[in-house]
């Protein structure tokens, strides 16, 4: 009987020395810590398109992942090698390759990256910013927001979304996707513009794009928030009158935002050049902020036909052609005099 009872236990023996072993990796491989003695925890970038193997890599190098073998084995064990999502990471000191693989897998852990983004930036300037600090891709970005489809798809009116990309502070994921992020800041656009502001545009006879369009005019001409209305007043009377707009930002923007605006390029061939051409632009040629549209819906109901810079940050407006030109005559004089100090 004996010898029975030691010829069972010689036979379990190897195989319950298996299954601890077995039982000990899984440990090792899911569930054991990582340590790496930092009490802030640790920021991982993994860009997109990394592979697994190089996302291990990334994490073992970091110090996050203890075992890059025991890593490589978790993640095939769970089968999520080909689930894990680009970002920017923070893990803290003790966490396990069970809870990397599980954020990775999830976005869990996925740290957000704040953005402001300011008014009247164009969408090419939004692009440079997100690239800039989310390594997103500025060249899609700007291609889906001139892309008629998708602009349609996102609720505006004209084929483009310049205009719409509502300038807030936002938070997204590292590399978040750049359709992802339009369609939030149009979102944010159209939850601001509420149905009081719709129904103040429809009362003045205006589409959302023509609200838009003024109100990047607007934005782009003072940096001044009480000054808003009043230059909408005056781009207002403007149109009354038949007069073209005669608004430097159009040409600007027909320009590439060239910074500053020749005699010579007030003939450039753009649909957006309102020297050349009656009426509004074609669309937007910024965002716009929430004052300037609200400058455009509540204008200041003036007499004034120009404005001209008083070069102290704000404006000189005029009703008649001859006292614009006196006032344009005082602005020359003061901007030689600032660059002749300047150059002495």
């Amino acid at each position: 009987m004996r010898r029975k009872r030691r010829h069972a236990w010689s036979l379990w023996f190897p195989a319950l020395a298996a299954v601890g072993a077995f039982l000990g990796l899984l440990y090792l491989a899911l569930l054991a810590p990582n340590h790496f003695d930092d009490r802030r925890g640790r920021i991982v970038v993994l860009p997109r398109g990394s592979t697994f193997v190089g996302i291990a890599d990334s994490l073992t190098a970091s110090g996050v992942v203890r075992s890059r073998p025991l890593f490589i084995f978790a993640g095939k064990l769970l089968g999520w090698t080909q689930t894990l999502r680009a970002g920017k990471y923070l893990f803290s000191d003790g966490v396990s390759n069970f809870d990397i693989l599980w954020d990775l897998h999830s976005g869990r852990s996925t740290a957000n990256v704040s953005v402001a983004l300011a008014d009247g930036w164009t969408a090419a300037g939004y692009a440079s910013v997100l690239a800039e600090e989310m390594g997103v891709d500025s060249a899609r970005f700007v291609a889906l927001v001139h892309d008629s489809s998708f602009a349609r798809d996102c609720g505006a009116e004209g084929g483009s979304l310049e205009g719409y990309l509502f300038p807030d502070t936002y938070e997204f994921y590292w590399q978040e996707d750049e359709a992802v992020i339009i369609k939030r800041l149009v979102s944010t656009f159209m939850r601001v513009y509420d149905d009081t502001l719709r129904a103040r545009a429809r009362l003045l006879g205006l589409s959302t794009e023509e609200v838009l369009a003024i109100a990047s005019i607007v934005q782009a001409e003072t940096g001044l928030e009480r000054e808003r209305p009043i230059i909408a007043g005056v781009y207002y009377n403007r149109l009354r009158l038949g007069m073209p707009l005669q608004a430097d930002p159009t040409v600007q923007y027909a320009l590439g935002n060239r910074e500053r605006v020749h005699w010579k390029d007030l003939e450039v061939a753009s649909p957006y050049n309102t020297y050349v051409h009656t009426g509004l632009p074609p669309g937007p040629i910024n965002n716009p902020g929430l004052s300037s549209i609200r400058s455009v819906l509540y204008p200041d109901h003036n007499r004034y036909l120009y404005f001209v810079s008083n070069g102290r940050g704000g404006h000189i407006f005029s009703r008649s052609y001859e006292d614009h030109m006196k006032a344009v005559t005082k602005y020359r004089k003061l901007r030689r005099e600032r660059e002749e100090n300047g150059r002495m």
